[in-house]
């Protein structure tokens, strides 16, 4: 399986005197170019007078965009540990990688975090905490998304082929890359969605759907069994019904793609 997860927008910074980012360590050495590249437009973009209109973030968030300046000095961090809110917090991959066994391996190989920043990352890299959404354009660059989109079919296509691709993103980090759905290298696309049902009726829910997303990547990721198609894992999903869930059911559109419904209170 691969499972595809967005960055937090919230970050937490690593301690001071850790070590700061190495390019070169970074899962997806073919990306280090492009890395340079967007880092380079970041620090630049960050010190403009105008880089929190530029970079779509509040006034309140102006010490976060001043930070960006120093991102290839500042400390880094495993990105399991760095990207924290509620998806984080309940798929817990900090402790994953802690336990090291089959839970880290699947962390560490498995899980994805498409970053505007980075492009994808395993999290086990260590990464500084930044600012920068997926969607914002970076002169010189443009719209990220566009920006990645070629790169990470380059790194991510081979990896997806023939597996079972769990789309846990929002629609802006899922313009960057999406997986092939046919041909030899075809992969099986899963998008997850969330919805709640109260009073017999259903919903769609943006804060809960974090959470539940969160819930399903930490099962994922612990239990015994491998997940390598879209059957698998709506069985590993419905072991979560009773508990997180109310339900779970996968729907297929008969061309490669599906759409996981998990559905709570």
């Amino acid at each position: 399986m691969l499972v595809l997860l967005p960055p937090s927008e919230g970050k937490t910074p690593a301690p001071d005197g850790a070590s700061p980012v190495d390019l070169a360590t970074l899962t997806a050495p073919a990306l280090t170019a492009r890395r340079e590249q967007v880092l380079d437009a970041l620090v630049t973009a960050s010190a403009r007078a105008d880089a929190v209109e530029l970079l779509g973030v509040s006034p309140g968030l102006a010490d976060e965009v001043r930070r960006n300046t120093g991102l290839r000095t500042a400390p880094a961090a495993p990105a399991a540990h760095v990207y924290t809110g509620v998806l984080y917090g309940a798929a817990d991959l900090g402790g994953a990688l802690a336990a090291e066994g089959e839970a880290a391996r699947r962390a560490t190989e498995d899980v994805r975090v498409v970053s505007g920043l980075w492009g994808a990352l395993s999290p086990a890299d260590r990464v500084p905490a930044y600012r920068l959404s997926m969607g914002v354009a970076l002169p010189g660059l443009g719209r990220l998304a566009t920006a990645w989109r070629p790169h990470l079919g380059a790194a991510l296509d081979a990896r997806a082929a023939g597996d079972v691709v769990v789309d846990c993103r929002s629609a802006t980090y899922a313009a960057a890359w999406r997986p092939r759905t046919t041909g030899t290298d075809a992969a099986q696309w899963v998008a997850v969605r969330v919805l709640r049902e109260a009073d017999g009726r259903r919903s769609v829910v943006s804060h809960n759907a974090k959470h539940t997303r969160g819930v399903l990547t930490a099962h994922l990721v612990r239990r015994a069994g491998v997940v390598a198609s879209a059957d698998d894992l709506a069985k590993a999903a419905d072991e979560l019904v009773g508990t997180d869930l109310l339900d779970a059911t996968l729907h297929d559109d008969g061309r490669g793609r599906f759409t996981l419904e998990l559905v709570v209170a």
